[in-house]
C-alpha cells in the first residue's frame, strides 16, 4: 500500500533550479519542507548567454504524517476525546461557522481532489454534496468519487482511502485558512461500510447485554472504531472500550451492571 501511495502522491515541478522547484511544487501541494520527499529528475543546465538552458525538475511525493500511536493498555472512549483525536491534524485552524462557509471549502476540496486524481492518472467524476447531520458529528460534506474500477483507491481496510482524505482536507485547509470538514468516498464505500458498523454495533450490543459479559468486535482502523464508539454512546447498557495495538486494536462492548435500587 504504501508503494502504491508513494506513486499516487507525487507531482513534479520545475524552476530555474532545484530548490527553486522544491519550493514551487511545495507550494502547490500546500505541505511543509518535511512533509516531501524530494526526488531530483533533472538538473539545471545553462549555456552561453542564457540560449537554450533548461529548468531544473523534481517529483515530490507527499509523506503522510505518522499517527500518534494507540496506548497498550484498554481505555474509556468518550465523544469528546474522539473528536479530539479527529481534529488532531488541523488543531491550529479555525472551525468554519457558517453553511456558506462549508459549502466553500467543499467547493475548493473538489478542486483539490480533481487535480489529486488527474496526477493519479484516475478518470472519475466528483459529486459535492452536504452529508446528513448526525449526533456526535461535525457538520460536513461528503466528496464521493465515482467512475469505473476504483477499487486501488480504497485500499487494503480503506488505507488508501483514508490517505487520500487526509492529503484532501490538509491542501484544503491550508488554501481557505481553517479547518476543512471533508469526507472522501469511493462509490458510496464509506457510508454503506458504515451503515453495516452501525448493525453490527447494535447487534453486538444486545449479544454483550444478553450474555452479560463482554464481546469484543474485529480489528479496525481509527475512524471505523469511532463509529462504533459514537453508535453506541447513548446507549445506557453498554460501555465501548478500544483495546490492543496497532493493527490489532479492536473495540469491546461492556455491559452495565444494574443500579442497585
Amino acid at each position: 500500500m504504501l508503494e502504491f501511495m508513494s506513486q499516487m502522491l507525487s507531482i513534479e515541478s520545475v524552476g530555474a533550479d532545484v530548490e527553486s522547484a522544491i519550493a514551487k511544487g511545495i507550494q502547490e501541494l500546500g505541505v511543509s519542507r518535511d512533509q516531501v520527499m524530494v526526488e531530483v529528475l533533472e538538473e539545471p543546465s545553462r549555456r552561453l548567454l542564457g540560449l537554450g538552458a533548461k529548468p531544473a525538475r523534481v517529483r515530490l511525493t507527499v509523506i503522510r504524517a505518522p499517527e500518534t500511536p494507540a496506548p497498550a493498555h484498554a481505555e474509556s472512549v468518550s465523544e469528546a476525546d474522539l473528536l479530539a483525536l479527529e481534529d488532531a491534524d488541523d488543531a491550529d485552524v479555525p472551525e468554519p461557522a457558517t453553511e456558506q462557509e462549508l459549502a466553500e471549502a467543499a467547493k475548493v476540496g473538489e478542486a483539490v481532489l480533481r487535480k489529486l486524481l488527474q496526477s493519479m492518472g484516475i478518470r472519475a467524476t466528483i459529486s459535492a454534496q452536504p452529508a446528513p447531520k448526525q449526533s456526535g458529528e461535525p457538520q460536513h460534506w461528503t466528496l464521493d468519487v465515482r467512475g469505473g474500477d476504483l477499487s486501488e483507491l480504497i485500499g487494503r481496510r480503506g488505507e488508501t482511502l483514508a490517505a487520500l482524505q487526509y492529503l484532501t482536507r490538509l491542501i484544503t485547509s491550508r488554501q481557505i485558512g481553517r479547518r476543512a470538514y471533508l469526507v472522501v468516498d469511493v462509490d458510496g464505500y464509506k457510508a454503506r461500510r458504515e451503515e453495516m458498523l452501525r448493525r453490527l454495533a447494535f447487534r453486538m450490543a444486545e449479544q454483550a447485554i444478553q450474555r452479560g459479559r463482554t464481546v469484543s468486535m474485529e480489528p479496525m482502523p481509527p475512524h471505523e472504531r469511532r463509529i462504533v464508539h459514537l453508535t453506541l454512546k447513548d446507549n445506557p447498557n453498554v460501555s465501548t472500550e478500544s483495546v490492543g495495538e496497532g493493527e490489532n486494536r479492536k473495540v469491546t462492548i461492556v455491559p452495565r451492571r444494574p443500579q442497585q435500587s
